[in-house]
């Protein structure tokens, strides 16, 4: 008899670890909102492998909680955090102008899901390591945003029943098909499947697409083109990427000067430069950082000349501000680094000043993967899991001809051809993009939007996550 109340006793406190967590980390005022939600929301640690310490901000969906999915959102670099795209993307509230001010946002996607917003790797915004040393590369990322997932549900074990999708953007491309290819052995975890935004699935398609993309929008001219046909084609065939040409070289540099050094937005070629050109000092600075973020362009021969450049910057004082280029992140950075808000995060002291994009992690980061053709092709011989891989088509960083090329290389069957697909707003009916659709994967391209999808088209962009998470026609 007293062994058994030794049992129920343990199991009580065992119960009690539970839910004391959750119940610490549960944000119970957040400074900005004039009104605070009617759904609860919680900040907190995710602790994993050597003494890593992962910051994550859930939010529960608006909806119904209990039956909802949980997605899971990590932003790429490598090195840049998670908290841009609750801020400033598709989180339910967005940061303003002053850097005080936070709006609600009809678009939410927690508006039908529950959202965990992971700072990853180790060193990324408000997470950090014990040690301080954030040398990491794909597979360790992978394995520790696993095991942050794994952590995350013991915490939360009301969601651990929940389906579970993965998404991301940017180096997302890397992170969530390695993670996937984890979670997918796990059965206790209950996932249905993966979404990428303006991924990077190959390093090779991404940077052969780029030349074509540049050319149809106008940005080359036909002098640089015919250099290019003539030094870097044969047969039909382009190469871009792998280069042997020294003349083809040259003129891919160009190519390069054009899309990133004549001050277009990289990220959405349509869009304004945010602060403008003049501050040209900052502007050079900033796009020292983006263009290893960016992942592109890694083999070419003054690689190593901006990565000098680079590791210059980042041994300046901590005052100076690296935004990525023609971005804006003053903002958020001023929010989350506000005392209050620290606190109401239950950030830990341990913690560096919250930045959008860490050099630091950046530059200590070992890429192992150039392609993810094994990964998506994985996932998709299961015929368990389905895919979406969607695109802004205005969008330079990671364009959507390079990710259009990567799905077609996986020969999934096709189910509906491309065409159309529409979505409301209030002037009627609208033209999304463009859709494809396969066995479990359908690509998608977003009209009108650049890298960051749900910030330049916030309905089209839930409209397009609802069809998903739903699987219901786009």
């Amino acid at each position: 008899m007293q062994a058994l109340l030794l049992l129920l006793c343990h199991l009580l406190l065992s119960m009690l670890d539970i839910d004391a967590a959750p119940a610490a980390d549960e944000i119970n005022f957040l400074p900005g909102l004039h009104k605070q939600p009617n759904f609860r929301h919680y900040s907190g640690y995710l602790n994993v492998a050597d003494g890593k310490h992962l910051h994550y901000w859930f939010v529960e969906s608006q909806n119904d909680p209990s039956s909802d999915p949980v997605v899971l959102w990590l932003n790429g670099g490598p090195g840049c955090s998670s908290l841009d795209g609750l801020l400033t993307e598709h989180g339910p509230y967005l940061i303003q102008d002053d850097g005080v001010t936070l709006e609600y946002n009809p678009y939410s996607w927690n508006t039908i899901a529950n959202m965990l917003y992971l700072e990853s790797p180790a060193g990324v915004g408000f997470s950090y390591s014990d040690n301080k040393n954030y040398t990491t590369n794909d597979n360790e990322v992978s394995m520790n945003n696993y095991l942050a997932l794994k952590k995350f549900f013991q915490l939360f074990p009301e969601y651990s029943k929940n389906q579970l999708f993965l998404t991301g953007e940017s180096y997302g491309g890397i992170y969530i098909p390695t993670l996937a290819e984890r979670v997918m052995e796990d059965d206790e975890l209950n996932l249905q499947g993966i979404a990428v935004g303006n991924g990077m699935s190959s390093y090779q398609m991404n940077d052969n697409s780029l030349v074509f993309f540049s050319y149809y929008h106008g940005l080359l001219g036909t002098d640089l083109w015919t250099r290019l046909q003539t030094y870097c084609c044969s047969s039909g065939i382009c190469e871009f990427y792998n280069i042997t040409n020294q003349n083809c070289s040259a003129s891919v540099s160009e190519v390069y000067d054009i899309v990133y050094s004549s001050g277009l937005n990289m990220y959405n070629l349509y869009a304004p430069c945010a602060g403008g050109l003049g501050q040209r000092l900052s502007v050079e600075k900033s796009q020292l950082v983006i263009r290893d973020m960016g992942n592109s362009f890694l083999k070419h021969h003054w690689t190593r000349h901006w990565n000098q450049k680079l590791r210059e910057l980042a041994s300046l004082p901590l005052s100076v501000h690296l935004d990525p280029p023609c971005t804006n992140s003053t903002p958020s950075t001023l929010y989350l680094n506000n005392p209050i808000v620290r606190a109401a995060l239950h950030i830990n002291p341990r913690a560096l000043n919250w930045s959008i994009c860490s050099s630091d992690v950046n530059l200590n980061y070992s890429r192992v993967y150039t392609d993810m053709k094994k990964q998506y092709e994985k996932l998709l011989d299961t015929l368990k899991y389905r895919v979406l891989v969607y695109n802004g088509d205005v969008d330079m960083a990671c364009n959507f001809m390079g990710d259009e090329w990567f799905v077609e290389s996986l020969q999934q069957e096709v189910k509906v051809e491309r065409r159309p697909w529409f979505y409301n707003d209030d002037r009627g009916r609208q033209v999304g993009g463009f859709v494809k659709e396969f066995e479990n994967m359908a690509f998608v391209t977003v009209k009108g939007a650049g890298h960051m999808v749900p910030s330049d088209k916030p309905i089209a962009a839930l409209d397009m996550f609802n069809s998903f998470i739903k699987k219901i026609p786009y």
